[in-house]
């Protein structure tokens, strides 16, 4: 959960703007949206891994419902299931970002083992875009000079 000082619609902007029109240069290292429909993409990720010797790689849907939510869907990548979601919610001061996601193995134990490895670098890969997001709705808040 991330309290950012932004409007909600400012904050959804922020993270769709990369899937909707075309990737930012600052983005193409990270993301390839492969189809484009009008609320929902079909895009990949491209992760760091071993101080970014490696890449993994996923294949997502990414669902927008305006301006409260933007859901992800795992197609393809190192486990059989994956959901995740930023729900945002007004508040006080901005916006809510709520961060929900579950990750799903099969395997038993040895997928349990390979889930939590996983799980420990997404959820610092989700941790950095949260961050990412925060920072980049404010500065767009922020009044001009």
């Amino acid at each position: 959960m991330v309290d950012i000082a932004a409007p909600r619609e400012t904050v959804f902007d922020v993270v769709a703007r990369p899937y909707p029109g075309r990737t930012p240069r600052a983005m193409r290292g990270r993301l390839h949206v492969l189809e484009r429909g009008s609320d929902l993409v079909l895009a990949e990720h491209f992760t760091p891994l071993a101080g970014g010797r490696l890449h993994a790689v996923t294949v997502e849907t990414v669902r927008f419902t305006r301006p409260e939510r933007i859901d992800f869907r795992l197609v393809r990548g190192p486990v059989p299931q994956v959901t995740e979601s930023f729900v945002l919610e007004d508040s006080g001061a901005g916006t809510l970002l709520v961060y929900e996601g579950e990750l799903g193995t099969d395997l038993w134990r040895l997928g349990q083992r390979w889930g939590d490895a996983v799980a420990a670098r997404w959820e610092a890969a989700v941790a950095a875009s949260l961050a990412s997001v925060g920072a980049e709705a404010e500065r767009r808040a922020a009044p001009r000079r």
